[in-house]
């Protein structure tokens, strides 16, 4: 049995001393049981694959021995691929990759859609050593050629679950195609979904697996609890509620369903709270959703609104409490909700709100879960809301009209019968029963045979 050598600081790590020195200005003393177990065996250059909850510090578990194997060159080519789902998380990995190489020389370029390719295009061309990326915009710049991946030696794809829920696996399957046959694969992810298995059996060589955390093993430093709520405007009822504690609620990530319903309760919110609240999801542009992270991060805004497509987009500390607004339907999308909280080691509070309908997506929670999650009572100084969303409401259905079998046949046809000109079969337009007949026309192109046998009939 292989004994697994812990590292109890980042001293104990083999690596130069300009990341320990960047490490130290980070603040950064002990490495989390992911950066611990990656280190050796990315550095050794086999292929991995790394379970992690969101908030263990991927980024570094990753980067920190690649940075260490990754030598001074001035090819313009890059030699690292580091892929990514959201354009958020672009930014984010961009910026920590920064941070670690704050006193080394390399290049890092991110590139995401939604903006000009024109401008990623010319910034390529100045060279890079490390290009972090979403699958759509990287495969549109490799194939315009303003992108080659000749060079790259190590593929990291980073949250790979998100990227075949969000539909790149047509993207990850062409880049794969593309790259070189020997380089080594790192791929982390929340879950290990039967697409990932597919994925890894596809592409990867006998990799190495770490599991630090099993997808439904909830972060110990999480307090969680859950209240029964019958709607909608009532769940909002009981956040306005919570909310006007702000000592208490400083800081809080609320988690919706989808767009409208963000939308929509971005609109009470807005109303009770004002500038207080922000809120993001895909239909925000680029910038807006830039801006409402940074000032949620600076704490210029108190309450964030966002969907599970966010979710992993998202670096902010220090998060007082994660809201799940709407139960998700998947329970994996739960843990990483609440992986947003209880970062670092810190503590972190999650709430669930749930309906009637919600309630078994809330058991399945907590079957993968292994765990009941504590129910609070629901204030009795809270109104319930009679008002219903579109979604609630009853809906109204038509028996289906059965007249077609028993409508009695003495009251005649229900149609009159075609006239004589109606009843007409298209027999291919004049050309085909008039003009055929005057000029012949060879059935076989090219049979001069045929064609002379007929003009001597």
């Amino acid at each position: 049995m292989q004994q697994i050598i812990t590292m109890d600081s980042f001293t104990d790590f083999t690596i130069s001393n300009q990341l320990h020195y960047a490490i130290e200005d980070l603040g950064f003393e002990k490495p989390t049981p992911i950066q611990d177990q990656a280190f050796s065996v990315i550095l050794s250059g086999k292929d991995m694959v790394g379970i992690a909850q969101t908030g263990t510090g991927k980024t570094l578990a990753y980067m920190l021995p690649i940075l260490q194997d990754l030598k001074f060159s001035k090819q313009n080519t890059p030699r690292v691929l580091v892929l990514v789902p959201t354009r958020e998380l672009v930014l984010q990995v961009t910026k920590e990759i920064e941070k670690f190489s704050k006193y080394l020389s390399n290049r890092v370029i991110g590139v995401y859609g939604g903006v000009n390719i024109n401008s990623q295009q010319q910034t390529l061309a100045h060279g890079a050593d490390i290009i972090v990326a979403t699958p759509g915009r990287l495969y549109d710049l490799v194939l315009s050629r303003a992108l080659k991946l000749k060079s790259i030696k190590k593929l990291v794809i980073d949250e790979v679950d998100v990227m075949l829920d969000l539909g790149f696996r047509f993207q990850l399957n062409n880049i794969f195609e593309l790259l070189p046959e020997r380089r080594q694969n790192i791929m982390f992810s929340a879950t290990m979904t039967d697409d990932v298995d597919v994925l890894i059996n596809d592409f990867f060589k006998g990799p190495k697996n770490i599991s630090i955390a099993v997808s439904g093993t909830p972060l110990d430093n999480i307090s969680q609890s859950c209240y029964s709520v019958p709607n909608f405007y009532t769940k909002i009822n009981l956040l306005i509620h919570l909310l006007n504690d702000k000592d208490l609620y400083n800081k809080v990530l609320v988690f919706v369903s989808n767009k409208r319903s963000a939308d929509r309760l971005f609109q009470v919110l807005e109303e009770e709270f004002g500038f207080q609240v922000a809120v993001i999801h895909s239909n925000k542009t680029q910038n807006y959703r830039i801006r409402s992270i940074e000032n949620f991060n600076k704490n210029k805004t108190r309450i964030l609104v966002t969907t599970d497509v966010m979710s992993r987009g998202l670096h902010i500390d220090q998060i007082s409490h994660v809201v799940n607004f709407d139960t998700p339907s998947f329970p994996e999308n739960y843990m990483h909700r609440i992986g947003r909280t209880g970062r670092a080691e810190k503590e972190g509070t999650s709430l669930l709100f749930y309906t009637e309908k919600e309630q078994p997506a809330k058991e399945a929670i907590e079957e993968l879960m292994n765990m009941e999650i504590p129910e609070i009572e629901f204030p009795v100084d809270i109104e319930i809301s009679k008002r219903l969303t579109i979604e609630e409401q009853p809906k109204d259905y038509e028996p289906s009209s059965t007249n077609h079998k028993s409508r009695d046949e003495s009251f005649g046809s229900g149609f009159h019968e075609k006239k004589d000109k109606n009843k007409k079969v298209n027999l291919g337009g004049s050309y085909k029963r008039t003009i055929s007949k005057k000029y012949s026309k060879p059935k076989t192109r090219g049979d001069k045979n045929y064609n002379k046998r007929n003009k001597n009939k």
